[in-house]
């Protein structure tokens, strides 16, 4: 069943907010190839530190058009802005352009696990490891949608 962002994202919140994990399966490709929208399923739980580069969250993000949205991202980046106040920088493992920011009250909850169909969980080191070959991830994802995805679908 698919139920749209603007329904499913406050409930889960809300869920988060109760100290709970929950578990959905996003949909999309922005965050290819670690997570298969629409096949693998995310663990998210609440935030009981401070986001750090590289963690998964689920956010309320301002996405380039100007527009709210929710993005399930990766943190690329933190700045700290005069006040002192840290905004969070965040893009999909499969973009190559495009950033979303946000501030700590609009992050939802950060991604813990990630489970494939199979039930097998990835290893989320896997995932660090391609948010640091953004230098060649150009040349990685070319080679992942134009070979592997044809074996995969």
């Amino acid at each position: 069943m698919v139920v749209a962002n603007d329904i499913l994202i406050p409930e889960l919140g809300r869920l988060l907010n109760e100290e709970k994990e929950v578990r959905f399966t996003p949909s999309g490709v922005s965050m290819r190839p670690f997570i298969e929208g629409g096949k693998d399923s995310v663990i998210l739980a609440p935030l009981k530190r401070l986001p750090r580069v590289g963690d998964i969250l689920l956010a309320h993000v301002t996405a380039f058009n100007g527009r709210k949205t929710y993005v399930l991202h990766r943190l690329i980046r933190i700045e700290h802005q005069g006040t002192g106040e840290a905004v969070y920088i965040l893009q999909g493992d499969g973009n190559l352009t495009g950033e979303e920011r946000c501030t700590r009250e609009e992050i939802i909850g950060q991604v813990t696990a990630v489970e494939a169909p199979s039930g097998k969980r990835k290893i989320m080191t896997r995932g660090r490891l391609w948010f640091y070959a953004r230098p060649i991830r150009k040349w990685l994802l070319k080679v992942y949608r134009h070979s592997l995805l044809k074996w995969n679908y």
